[in-house]
């Protein structure tokens, strides 16, 4: 474990992507702290544009928004990780399961799976949504994530069946190790970077699927999340009425959480992709190239 989060941090893009999500981890840890006014107190003027007082300016209600975008960090950012979690954990155990198996257990599981993959994502849980009602951010995370563990399912078996065919998951079974042990100690380690590329991805997925729903109007108007406050910015005509501070600062956050996300992604690939490693120290050793013979060229001419 201490060698595979070096060769994570040793990545660039990597590192940059957890900076990004352990700098929102924080504020959602410490929004009580650093939240300058009560998120749903009136502090100041019906859109009032964002000044010294009030830095990304107030809502309709007079309510700080630089307030409500830290408290609905915390809300959106607990979605997308329980949310995350529940895919991760349901699609490696069916994946795995899948995989070890095999025979019927494939086929039953299989067949599930598909069946899963083949329902469209955003009107089933529009459906879901609508049919519960304006629900709150928990259900929510577990709408999304009891409905969106196909994909990570599929993938995660079809890395274990290739891992199955290995020597020394072979030599175990030879040796008679019991199953437990086969699947957490000898496949689960080796499969540790495909299921964080399925979390990673579960909980980027999972942030803009929320803030959509509570953007449609299907979540709690009492929770505060990114999403609500897309709602509240819609229903107040904000964009028409010139607070355009009101959207730019939840779509901000959005797309600042997406990049941190997508950053730690594509490092986790190219840390577990050996293809993308080889082409990554091609790119380096080609850079440096370029550099040293420019050095020359620059001490030539002198």
């Amino acid at each position: 474990m201490q060698d595979l989060l070096r060769t994570f941090l040793r990545n660039r893009k990597a590192a940059i992507g957890l900076t990004i999500v352990l700098a929102y981890v924080l504020i959602a840890l410490v929004a009580p702290l650093i939240a300058p006014f009560d998120p749903i107190a009136r502090v100041g003027r019906p859109h009032q544009a964002p000044s010294a007082e009030h830095w990304l300016g107030t809502t309709r209600m007079g309510r700080d928004v630089f307030s409500q975008l830290i408290w609905g960090t915390r809300t959106s950012l607990m979605v997308g990780i329980v949310a995350g979690l529940i895919v991760t954990a349901i699609g490696t155990f069916i994946g795995i399961t899948a995989a070890y198996f095999g025979g019927l257990v494939d086929d039953v599981l299989n067949f599930f799976t598909n069946v899963v993959l083949v329902l469209p994502q955003l009107p089933l849980l529009l459906v879901l949504a609508a049919f519960l009602g304006q629900v709150g951010p928990w259900a929510i995370a577990l709408i999304i994530g009891l409905t969106s563990w196909a994909w990570g399912a599929r993938v995660t078996r079809a890395q274990a069946m290739s891992l199955k065919t290995r020597d020394f998951i072979q030599a175990s079974a030879m040796i008679g190790e019991p199953t437990w042990r086969m699947i957490l100690v000898e496949m689960l380690p080796n499969l540790l970077s495909i299921i964080g590329f399925n979390f990673i991805g579960s909980v980027i997925f999972t942030i803009i699927t929320e803030a959509t729903l509570e953007f449609l109007g299907l979540g709690s108007p009492l929770a505060l999340s990114w999403g609500t406050m897309l709602y509240n910015a819609q229903t107040a005509s904000a964009i028409m009425v010139g607070g355009w501070w009101e959207v730019l600062a939840p779509c901000g956050a959005i797309v600042l959480i997406g990049i941190g996300l997508s950053l730690m992604n594509f490092g986790v690939d190219e840390i577990a992709n050996p293809r993308m490693r080889t082409l990554g120290n091609v790119a380096k050793a080609l850079r440096i190239e370029k550099r040293l013979l420019r050095q020359r060229m620059q001490e030539a001419n002198q």
